[in-house]
């Protein structure tokens, strides 16, 4: 059965995972707006803190990666944080072509606001799935996610990686 593939016939997209997902991001994103607008966080903002918060120290590539923005974005959002006293910069001692980013006493606080602020989100998100259902959706998106990252697009296409050898792919 392929109702689940927009370039099928019978195509029903109720049963597209992505429409699902799409949907829940955008339920997600607009609760977390409504929650994080007035305690003064936005966003970005709330997940560069807890990227740092998790990490400790991060790179602005880092936090590019897994906050899902531009670099130059989170170059501009950092700054602005910094100003804002929730974070400190510095040039990382291993590679000084590097900027690290930490909390500061200020970002730890607007992490505690926000996790206030945003509980009963995560606390209805999840009602009535197991750890077990949470821990097999986790799987299955980042195999999602997998799939649709550029190495595995490249091997798709039949494109080798550069140092790759034929032996070498998945």
């Amino acid at each position: 059965m392929t109702r689940h593939r927009p370039d099928s016939p019978d195509f029903v997209k109720e049963e597209f995972p992505l429409y699902w997902l799409a949907r829940v991001h955008g339920v997600y994103t607009m609760e977390m707006e409504r929650a994080l607008k007035p305690i003064g966080l936005d966003i970005p903002s709330w997940r560069a803190l807890l990227i740092l918060a998790e990490r400790g120290t991060s790179s602005m590539s880092e936090i590019s990666l897994h906050a899902i923005a531009k670099l130059s974005t989170v170059t501009k959002l950092v700054y602005r944080m910094k100003a804002e006293g929730l974070v400190d910069t510095a040039t990382s001692e291993l590679d000084a072509r590097v900027t690290v980013v930490t909390l500061t006493a200020q970002g730890r606080q607007a992490i505690e606001r926000g996790q206030l602020a945003t509980r009963h989100i995560f606390q209805r998100s999840f009602e009535g799935l197991t750890p077990t259902q949470i821990r097999r959706l986790n799987e299955s998106l980042h195999q999602i996610l997998d799939n649709l990252s550029p190495r595995h697009a490249d091997v798709a296409a039949g494109r080798q990686l550069s140092g790759e050898s034929e032996g070498d792919a998945d």
